[in-house]
């Protein structure tokens, strides 16, 4: 059953914000509250896959032999064989560029220490390193999964933000999709929710609404 009170905050955000001429993302902000980030294990970063999906389709790249090539070709997309590796990595604007163009990475199990090696400088700090893909997995099911999935990292920061949709969804799908980070967020902090000082909505361009959470 949806929470009528984070329900009630998203539908006063969507009506808050006037309709743009672009697909605006849905996002929620949170700060905390008693927890030392300075501690590595205390920081949140998590992938959460959203019941109700993103809203809109998020773009994955694989890298991979001509087997794995061929078998996600259909579902992935773009496609970097091994031999793409290093001349990625020579060129930094462009592989910035693929970078911030894709939101998951995936690859054959195999080629992530030359992943890391040659391409863990950009894709690191961006949180976007590959996820590897164990000998004999369906690539198809990874990518659409990963397609409904949000990443969300604090770092050392006490405020943070994730997307949690797009506003062309339906305010109960995007509750949910909030409900779900919220469980899974309460799970991972010692106190819960009592380490969530507050929580907003907004869209990408309107005013934040506090959940009563």
């Amino acid at each position: 059953m949806t929470d009528e009170k984070i329900l009630a905050s998203v539908k006063k955000a969507l009506e808050s914000s006037p309709a743009r001429k672009f697909k605006e993302s849905v996002e929620i902000a949170f700060n905390l509250k008693d927890i030392d980030l300075s501690i590595p294990k205390n920081r949140v970063d998590m992938e959460i896959r959203l019941p109700k999906g993103r809203g809109k389709v998020l773009k994955v790249a694989i890298f991979g032999s001509s087997e794995l090539a061929e078998k996600a070709k259909k579902s992935a997309d773009t496609i970097f064989k091994p031999e793409d590796i290093e001349e990625l990595a020579k060129d930094k604007k462009r592989l910035r560029r693929v970078a911030n163009d894709h939101g998951f990475f995936i690859a054959e199990a195999g080629l992530m220490p030359i992943i890391g090696k040659n391409l863990g400088v950009v894709l690191g700090p961006r949180g976007k390193m590959p996820k590897p893909i164990p000998p004999g997995a369906d690539p198809a099911s990874i990518i659409t999964s990963m397609r409904e999935t949000v990443r969300i990292r604090s770092k050392d920061r006490m405020t943070f933000h994730a997307v949690v949709g797009t506003r062309e969804m339906k305010p109960e799908d995007l509750a949910e999709n909030i409900e779900t980070i919220v469980s899974r967020l309460e799970k991972h902090f010692e106190k819960g929710r009592q380490n969530i000082r507050s929580a907003f909505v907004k869209t990408s361009m309107g005013p934040a609404v506090r959940l009563q959470l």
